[in-house]
């Protein structure tokens, strides 16, 4: 046992100069070969002709306006409905976009309160509905606020399936259902 182990060290031995000359030939190949090679060309000299200066005609200035200040623009608070799914009232990513334009509207006039209203289609008991119909105007009230609204300009009712846009008979129209509508306080 011992003998193989001082065989294999007199191998390792002589096989080491052979190894450290070949990587470090290797590594001066490489080294030369990633050197860039650059021309160095001077320009022929250009010669300065001395031109006169071209003067445009400048054109009369014309009359300074004052300028108004361009008036506030009117804040639109004609938003668009959020939906939700079936028994959630988590937000849907469609609904982000809604909610950041209105948001937007929103800042644009800080002395204008609203009222989220919150609604569910008919499936599920009254109790739950309306309760799911608070959750869900909660959440769009959670978004806003994070989004700079002040929750003192958020008011908030649940409606349950008190107040249908469509029909509760059709998948399609118990989807219009679970919304969340966004007014202004009268």
């Amino acid at each position: 046992m011992f003998t193989k182990q001082k065989n294999n060290n007199k191998q390792m031995k002589s096989l080491k100069p052979f190894l450290v000359s070949a990587v470090l030939g290797l590594l001066s190949i490489s080294m030369y070969s990633c050197k860039t090679k650059k021309i160095v060309a001077k320009p022929a000299p250009v010669e300065k002709v001395a031109e006169k200066p071209v003067e445009e005609k400048k054109p009369d200035p014309a009359p300074v306006q004052e300028e108004k200040p361009a008036a506030p623009e009117k804040p639109n608070f004609n938003f668009n409905n959020v939906q939700f799914e079936f028994n959630s009232d988590v937000l849907k990513t469609a609904s982000f976009s809604i909610l950041d334009q209105a948001a937007a509207e929103m800042k644009k006039d800080t002395s204008i309160n609203f009222v989220l209203n919150g609604n569910s289609s008919a499936e599920g008991t009254v109790e739950h509905n309306m309760s799911l119909s608070v959750d869900r105007a909660n959440a769009v009230k959670s978004y806003l606020v994070n989004a700079g609204i002040s929750a003192s300009r958020l008011s908030i009712k649940g409606f349950g399936a008190t107040r249908p846009l469509t029909s509760n008979d059709t998948e399609a129209g118990r989807q219009l259902n679970r919304r969340v509508e966004v007014k202004v306080v009268q």
